[in-house]
């Protein structure tokens, strides 16, 4: 049962990380949809896919969306 939630809740993620107009919330969600995609995975007992995916997809991958952003966005009025 738990798992139709964690279902739900990353397609709720990916729904409102488009719609959001900032996109460093937008980041935040989709985080947070990895979070949710690496506890599917646990749940599914495959533990090393569950450990790349939050290690990837929840530390690594936002990070480098906040620089690319931060580095795009340099020296422009927001």
């Amino acid at each position: 049962m738990f798992d139709y939630v964690l279902l739900f809740v990353i397609a709720l993620s990916a729904l409102m990380a488009i719609v959001q107009e900032n996109l460093y919330k937008s980041i935040i969600i989709l985080t947070f949809q990895s979070f949710s995609l690496a506890a599917i995975f646990h749940f599914l007992l495959a533990t090393d896919v569950a450990l790349v995916q939050a290690i990837l997809g929840a530390a690594l991958l936002p990070g480098l969306y906040i620089v690319a952003l931060y580095k795009t966005t340099q020296g422009r009025d927001e």
